[in-house]
Formats: C-alpha cells, sequence, structure tokens
C-alpha cells in the first residue's frame, strides 16, 4: 500500500481505479490484497519507465489508473495459488475484466484488460491453439498498453513484489513463441533504453 500513497503523492492522482475495485473485491481480503500489490507493483514500473522518457508524452494518469485495474477480472477465474475460486481459466481474466470495465465506463480501460496476456494474443494464435477466448485480436496497440502490457511481465502475483529478471520473463514468454520474445526484446529496446 506504500508504493499506492507515494504515487498519489507524486503524481497527484485520483482514487477511481481502488474504488472500482472495492466494487469487485472484499477489501483486506486475501485476493484484494493480491490484485492491489501486483497491480501497485504495475503502476510503480510503468511510472518510473515515463519518467525515464518524457519524451513518450503519455497520459500518466491513464498509465496509473489502468495498471491498476488491467488484472480486475482475476476473481471470475480459477487459480486457487492466489486465492481465485472462479468459473473460468485464468487465461480468460483479461477479457473478462474488459468486460467489468466496459460496464462500468471505461472502454479505454478495458482495452489494457484485454490486451495485456503475455505479450497479446492475436485471433489466429487464439484459434490455432484453441484458447478458451473470442476470436478476435487481443494485442496491446496504443504505448500506453504496450507500456501496461510490459511493466506487468515484470512481477506475479504469486511472489508479490519481487521483480522478475529479463531472462526469466523471456522463458516464461517462450510458451507464447517465438514472436512472444521477439516483441518483447523490442518493447526492452524500447522502454528500458
Amino acid at each position: 500500500m506504500r508504493i499506492y500513497f507515494y504515487l498519489c503523492s507524486h503524481y497527484s492522482l485520483p482514487m477511481m481505479p481502488i474504488e472500482i475495485i472495492k466494487k469487485y473485491y472484499k477489501e483486506g481480503s486475501d485476493l484484494y490484497n493480491i490484485l492491489l500489490t501486483h497491480s501497485f507493483s504495475v503502476a510503480n514500473k510503468a511510472l518510473s519507465i515515463l519518467q525515464n522518457h518524457p519524451e513518450f508524452n503519455l497520459d500518466k494518469s491513464f498509465v496509473y489508473e489502468a495498471s491498476l485495474l488491467h488484472d480486475i477480472g482475476i476473481f471470475l477465474t480459477e487459480a486457487k495459488e492466489i486465492n481465485c475460486f472462479g468459473d473460468y481459466p485464468y487465461i480468460c481474466h483479461g477479457y473478462l475484466g474488459s468486460n467489468l470495465l466496459k460496464k462500468e465506463g471505461f472502454p479505454r480501460h478495458a482495452l489494457v484488460c484485454e490486451r495485456h496476456t503475455g505479450t497479446g494474443l492475436s485471433k489466429d494464435e487464439i484459434i490455432i491453439n484453441n484458447l478458451p477466448l473470442p476470436h478476435r485480436d487481443m494485442l496491446p496497440i496504443s504505448l500506453e498498453e504496450q507500456l501496461i502490457c510490459f511493466s506487468d511481465k515484470f512481477y506475479s502475483k504469486t511472489k508479490l513484489e519481487k521483480e522478475k529478471s529479463i531472462d526469466k520473463i523471456r522463458k516464461n514468454l517462450a510458451i507464447y513463441g517465438n514472436s512472444a520474445v521477439a516483441c518483447f526484446d523490442k518493447w526492452c529496446e524500447m522502454f528500458l533504453g
């Protein structure tokens, strides 16, 4: 939680994402704490990158809000190791979260939810791999979407606040294929260079 208060005081950002999260997660529950800790880590990473790259001229408030909300759909999925006991496979959390945020009136934030799995998933990848997802492209397009997707790769929900190494991330992405690793490498050059 200290990261959150640092971000709010440093960037004068609103509480809006927390209020939305509280609608779907019981405040103080293990899952609430897991989600917030992970999301604050992602937000902190993304804002740190923006601080080092003012030339991107991105919307800091949107990056912060969407970073906090990108995993809002996890409670609807089954992932017992992080206290998720929903009905859907975990890979569905992106589009399920997107549906929630669209209903809340945040369509731009919803796109981040839908497009952050791996380095994004194409319609062809979804069909070829028979993934339980809608048959459409779910690839991060805007620079904000790419930045949040990139920042998310550095943190898991099981080893909270422990940043993964680039090598570990590359190994994890290899399950999505060479194109996912190549995309991540491109983002490393863009965001860490």
